[in-house]
């Protein structure tokens, strides 16, 4: 079956009852038919039978072995960065998400695993930096600069130097980029976003290619009890269910907004892989099936921002992203606000720029709300000046 399929048929068929929508199995512990015997359930942190469904489909859509459902998108990181020992080292992408370089930086490194961090569009630094590390640790496209890293370049060079390449492929979902296919060895989703989709689930997700890798996540998962509820696993069931379709109309409009904010005078910069002139597109093109639903810019004065985001009225000023409704958050104050200012900037994340998750709205919508929004900062900005 093609993926759209898989993802609309995810849990029919899977119930004895034959409920098309697999129920949700709040039961916390399970019988036991006899001494030392179960019928794979026993206590709901180990196993749950709603759990189990939406674990084994997402397996199957990024085409890894075992799939793992956590409470969070941090927690399913988190999970990944338990096969991590002190003395250990991992090489990350220089724009990370912020929870995630939070994590690297405040809780691993005092445990005594360092992190390097290095532009992983360039195959060239990173192999100059790899030899040593445990594990190579990529976003692409990145958040929110939309750097996009060569996957199958980084699993041959993760092989040669004995690392684990993990990747977020949040951005992308596994209908649009499949990473275990070109040689990473684990997955991770923040599942909040588009796996989700409606803004109503906390989710992650970790998607192993090898069973050695997969025992060891297992395990940690179910020691640490970080697990997602069952409530939240059919909610995540429901959504991804429409994700085919909903990535391709984010996708749509985004391409339409991001062409429209590139002719902007108020914009002086567009990070968008489909955009002609993107750095890294044919790589990206490589690897991937589409653009998504993401895109970033900047304005031409840091002081545009607030009145921009003050004026938005169908876009929603708000952190997160890949719901169906759109979202305008401003990096540098938000979700990489962690991150130390000099870093920051040095890897595109200024205070001009702003991030935009495009919803499945009317896109003619979208854009007359970005261009009445642009237009009242432009005035403020204006008015400023004059005074």
């Amino acid at each position: 079956m093609r993926l759209e399929t898989k993802f609309v048929q995810a849990g029919n068929r899977r119930d004895a009852t034959g409920a098309v929508s697999f129920p949700v199995h709040r039961a916390t512990t399970y019988a036991h038919p006899a001494l030392g015997q179960s019928k794979g359930f026993d206590y709901t942190r180990t196993q749950n039978p709603t759990r189990k469904v939406l674990e084994e489909a997402v397996a199957e859509f990024e085409g890894g072995v075992r799939g793992f459902a956590f409470s969070s998108g941090m927690a399913a990181v988190h999970a990944v960065c338990s096969l991590l020992a002190p003395g250990d080292r991992v090489v990350a992408s220089d724009d990370l998400y912020g929870g995630t370089y939070r994590l690297f930086e405040q809780i691993l490194r005092p445990l005594g695993i360092q992190c390097t961090y290095v532009n992983t569009s360039d195959l060239t630094a990173v192999s100059a930096v790899l030899p040593g590390a445990r594990m190579l640790f990529v976003e692409t496209p990145t958040n929110p600069t939309m750097k996009i890293t060569d996957i199958a370049g980084c699993a041959k060079l993760a092989r040669e130097h004995g690392a684990w390449l993990v990747v977020d492929n949040t951005f992308m979902t596994p209908y649009l980029q499949r990473p275990l296919e070109l040689g990473a060895d684990l997955v991770v989703h923040s599942a909040t976003k588009y796996l989700g989709g409606h803004n109503d689930v906390l989710a992650g997700i970790v998607v192993a290619r090898h069973e050695a890798l997969a025992e060891r996540i297992g395990f940690w998962q179910n020691s640490v009890g970080a697990v997602l509820s069952p409530d939240d696993a059919w909610l995540l069931l429901r959504g991804m269910k429409t994700l085919a379709l909903r990535m391709e109309r984010h996708e749509q409009n985004t391409r339409r907004i991001a062409e429209w904010l590139a002719g902007h005078p108020a914009v002086t910069r567009v990070y968008y892989p489909g955009l002609a002139d993107h750095p890294g597109r044919e790589v990206h093109e490589r690897q991937a099936t589409g653009y998504g639903g993401m895109i970033s810019f900047e304005v031409r004065d840091e002081a545009m921002i607030e009145p921009v985001l003050a004026s938005v009225r169908v876009i929603t000023f708000a952190e997160s992203l890949g719901g169906v409704e759109s979202l305008l958050t401003y990096p540098a104050r938000q979700t990489h606000f962690d991150i130390p200012r000099e870093i920051r900037e040095a890897a595109g994340v200024t205070d001009r720029l702003l991030r935009m998750s495009v919803g499945i709205e009317h896109p003619d919508d979208l854009i007359r709300d970005l261009d009445q929004a642009l237009a009242a900062a432009e005035a403020v900005v204006s008015a400023g000046l004059r005074d």
